[in-house]
């Protein structure tokens, strides 16, 4: 069974049309990595665990905020490396302030094969993106998010 993450792509009205939040991946290996790097705010869902409630820890975690709102299932999208990922978006306070993140740590063996364990920080840094500017960073399995939120935002006849 392919493992399961949620996430929550959030998102304002920005000065200039809409924007989201996405994170940027902490540790070395993501650390010069910036273009089809960055990602929505998520993580593995626990063993009978709520896809929701997965999805608003895993953004308390990388955040260090709680986000509440009405939340709007996007879908779920299979990624490059088979985990599936399944979104909802949800309106935010549009002062959040991406500076004052505190993201939850990992630690990893680094350098590799040094013996030395080193903690990183899941997240290094958040962002607000316009929509054309998100499509660029966020990384390639989760390009159709975006493409959903949009659709979901377009006016209906």
């Amino acid at each position: 069974m392919a493992r399961r993450s949620a996430g929550l792509l959030i998102h304002r009205r920005g000065e200039n049309g809409r924007e989201v939040l996405l994170v940027h991946p902490g540790g070395p290996f993501w650390a010069r990595k910036d273009e089809a790097a960055w990602s929505i705010p998520k993580g593995l869902v626990d063993a009978d665990e709520d896809e929701l409630t997965a999805a608003r820890r895993e953004t308390r975690e990388e955040l260090g905020i709680e986000i509440d709102g009405l939340f709007q299932r996007l879908g779920e999208y299979k990624q490059p490396g088979g985990k599936i990922v399944i979104a909802w978006a949800v309106e935010a306070d549009p002062d959040i302030n991406v500076e004052a993140i505190t993201s939850n740590t990992f630690r990893m063996e680094w350098p590799p094969h040094s013996g030395t364990v080193k903690e990183f920080s899941e997240v290094d840094r958040a962002g607000w993106f316009s929509l054309p500017e998100a499509g660029r960073k966020i990384h390639k399995g989760q390009r159709a998010i975006l493409v959903d939120f949009t659709r979901s935002q377009a006016p209906r006849a």
